[in-house]
């Protein structure tokens, strides 16, 4: 800073430059007074003349012995103000005509910075040469006229009031924007920054104002442009939906930035699909992903697919992946290519568009479509810029978007066929299941057949997202699946599941560092019942999850009294405790996970659960329904629910018998089992095998079991055989060699019976088959 310049003050009156002479003056060093506003160490004054001069204060407040000039200046294209010393005496002098008189004729001779004068009445007196070349207007035409009516203003009494403000109370007004469209320009719109000053004799007497202005049109663009592109980072790309996305960019410009704002996206990008390689075929369809108007409707509503002809601007675009600025008022034979667009465009009023490919890495996502209309100014170059900008941000929210669709459709693939594809048909029960895909957790559900007509009813969740959650749902329905061939009771199977999940969650931990999976907790919940249909009851435990519902045959519902357990993979160990149920014939069970009921209404989901379940008369898989149309609002996450409607075996499909521990027991079961097939009308071939059986069976308790002894048939979808002994020990199958006189019972039994096990109970073991029966 030269000279006795001491201040440089922003249009704002903030500080942005300090000299040395001014920290002499003023006793403030550089880095305090940088950022200050000018008022706190400047105060307006009366001069020796009557007339409002600028003086300097120090940090205690004191007054300098100087008063200081202020002039307008030009940084970086905007006007600052320029506060420098000026002694008492040197301003008398001045005052004069001297130095005063050359820089009055300097200022409207050679200063860059256009200057008005205006008289009380606010007519123009006087302008300098650059605005003369601003306002593009002769001298003889403007001087004596009001300048609101001189110059072209946007809002002239708005800037009449600012004037007579400045003319009332002397305030001046600083970096005061203005906007214009002159004629020289076309119509388009100007804008100067303008700084107005009262002017006073040496009386004190107001002789009018003084105006500078600036042309900060390019500044103003660029921050308009900014403040864009801006909101559209801010605004677009808040969701991972390719159509939502799109919607958004058109939210952000219109009518911010353009009238009408259309985006077509390459209809494989909308189901996920990789994007095509540029430079796009012509048979590639598009669809319209988004449109937003603020003068006219669509022509091609949203959702629409067609192909783009490529004698247009939009195919060309799409060809060669560069933007096209055109003028829209002058006729082109492309619009005869698209008639329907081309009359859409008439009907809007539009007079310029620009056309912006969304790419990225050399594939083609889509097209972005900016329209002006009617008195909006005409796009420029500089916007083309803006364009481009826009839509590789716009494109790259739109391959994420696809993405994370991709991801979620192969999770969702993967996560269907682990789910049963159907509702097999169990002994007894009725069944009927809904699954509602969501974006967190993986859900499951089962139902599963046990020896003894029995029925395993299975409801769980994973934690986690995507394919990794899926992935993990699949381990665990495959783990029960292995667990209940061991016919474990309810509370042992979800212990064993613990185990495993806590094995699954250690594999994770020892993923290597980077991958995103390790910082994932592996937990899971899980409910788990046996029905029994010959006793009526049914048993169950749960880890984690939420406890089934019962609903009577009359229709009263009540949440089950089973007691909680950890989640599974947790670190808490507490026993899981099971519960037995007795049901009525006809009562319906509902097994579901905690994502089903809605976070936005937790306390009384519940209680409309419980109503929807409790409506008598109804199928299931319209109960199913009730639930979802009675909750009201999406899940929470993946949510699953498994009804079950129970029922009983005819007393006379079951026959139990208790069997003497002496030699003759087999032979005795043999002809008891015998004479009920034979009641039952089953096949000579069935009746053969199924006493064969029986035999192998109560031989095997006889030398490894121990008293009492018991035989039960159950006929149902096949024939099932039971031998229950007290004995604990294991039966085994062996493979006896030739000389061995024993041994080939089990073996002998596997190769009959269809299916074979045994189960453990509190009073010993049971040893079961199951034959497939012959349909008649």
């Amino acid at each position: 800073m030269a000279g006795d310049v001491l201040v440089i003050i922003d249009g704002s009156g903030v500080i942005m430059e300090w000299s040395r002479e001014a920290e002499s003056l003023l006793g403030m060093p550089e880095s305090e007074a940088l950022g200050l506003p000018a008022t706190r160490l400047f105060t307006v004054g009366e001069g020796s003349h009557g007339e409002e001069v600028v003086r300097a204060t120090g940090r205690e407040g004191d007054t300098a012995d100087c008063e200081l000039r202020v002039r307008p200046v030009l940084r970086d294209r905007a006007v600052a103000w320029e506060i420098a010393r000026q002694p008492v005496e040197a301003a008398d002098r001045t005052g004069e005509g001297g130095i005063g008189a050359s820089v009055l004729e300097a200022l409207f001779t050679q200063s860059p910075i256009g200057l008005h004068i205006l008289d009380p009445e606010l007519r123009v007196v006087r302008f300098n040469t650059a605005a003369r070349g601003m306002n593009g207007v002769p001298a003889e035409t403007v001087v004596g006229r009001p300048f609101s009516e001189v110059y072209p203003l946007s809002d002239p009494a708005a800037e009449e009031v600012v004037a007579r403000r400045v003319l009332e109370d002397g305030r001046p007004v600083l970096d005061h924007l203005v906007r214009v469209r002159l004629a020289a320009d076309q119509g388009k719109e100007r804008v100067f920054s303008t700084s107005t000053c009262r002017l006073r004799d040496s009386e004190g007497k107001i002789l009018g104002l003084a105006i500078s202005t600036v042309d900060v049109t390019d500044r103003e663009r660029g921050f308009a442009h900014t403040a864009v592109l801006a909101r559209v980072r801010e605004c677009v790309g808040r969701t991972l939906d390719v159509v939502t996305t799109c919607q958004e960019v058109a939210d952000a410009l219109v009518p911010r930035y353009a009238d009408i704002l259309a985006v077509e996206v390459v209809d494989e990008v909308v189901r996920g699909e990789d994007p095509p390689i540029s430079p796009l075929s012509q048979d590639v369809p598009l669809r319209r992903a988004a449109f937003r108007s603020c003068v006219a409707e669509p022509v091609h509503p949203v959702g629409d697919v067609r192909d783009v002809p490529f004698e247009t601007p939009f195919g060309l675009a799409l060809s060669d992946l560069r933007p096209r600025l055109l003028d829209l008022t002058t006729k082109s034979a492309w619009l005869t290519a698209d008639p329907a667009r081309a009359a859409a465009i008439r009907a809007a009023g539009a007079h310029s568009l620009i056309t912006a490919p969304l790419t990225l890495r050399g594939t083609v996502l889509g097209l972005m479509c900016l329209y002006r209309c009617g008195q909006t100014e005409p796009f420029g170059e500089d916007d083309i810029g803006l364009a481009l900008e826009v839509a590789a941000h716009t494109a790259l929210c739109i391959d994420n978007a696809r993405r994370f669709t991709r991801e979620r459709t192969i999770a969702a693939t993967t996560q269907r066929r682990l789910l049963p594809q159907s509702s097999s048909a169990q002994p007894a029960v009725d069944t009927a299941w809904l699954h509602l895909p969501g974006d967190r957790g993986a859900s499951w559900f089962d139902t599963i057949a046990l020896p003894g007509a029995r029925t395993a009813l299975v409801t769980g969740s994973a934690t986690g997202h995507g394919i990794s959650a899926a992935a993990t749902m699949g381990q665990l329905r495959t783990a029960i699946h292995a667990l209940t061939a061991l016919d474990l009771a309810p509370d042992e199977l979800l212990a064993r599941l613990h185990d495993t999940t806590g094995r699954l969650a250690e594999e994770r931990a020892a993923l290597p560092s980077a991958d995103p999976l390790r910082k994932e907790t592996l937990t899971a919940s899980c409910v788990y019942g046996i029905y029994d249909p010959i006793t009526r009851t049914c048993t169950i435990a749960r880890a984690g999850h939420p406890a089934p519902i019962v609903v009577d045959p009359d229709g009263a519902a009540r949440v089950c009294d089973v007691p909680a357990g950890p989640p599974l993979g947790s670190a808490d160990d507490m026993p899981i405790a099971p519960a037995s149920l007795q049901l009525a014939e006809g009562s319906t069970l509902a097994f579901y996970t905690a994502a089903l009921l809605p976070e936005t209404d937790a306390e009384a989901a519940p209680g409309r659960l419980l109503s929807a379940l409790g409506r008598s008369g109804r199928s299931l898989q319209s109960l199913c329904d009730d639930v979802v149309y009675t909750l009201g609002s999406h899940p929470r996450g993946d949510a699953a629910l498994l009804l079950a409607r129970t029922s009983g075996i005819a007393p006379g499909h079951v026959a139990t018998w208790q069997l003497s521990p002496h030699a003759t027991a087999a032979g005795e079961a043999r002809s008891l089992a015998r004479r009920r097939l034979n009641d039952w009308n089953l096949d000579e071939e069935t009746i053969s095998t199924a006493g064969l059986i029986v035999s192998e069976l109560v031989t095997n308790a006889l030398h490894y079991g121990s008293p009492p002894l018991q035989l039960r048939l159950i006929l149902e979808q096949t024939l099932t055989c039971e031998v229950t002994d007290a004995g604990n020990s294991a039966p085994h199958l062996r493979h006896a060699r030739v000389v061995d006189e024993g041994g080939r019972g089990l073996f002998i039994v596997s190769q009959l019976a269809h299916h074979w096990g045994t189960r453990y109970g509190r009073n010993g073991k049971t040893i079961w088959t199951e034959q497939v029966l012959t349909p008649h």
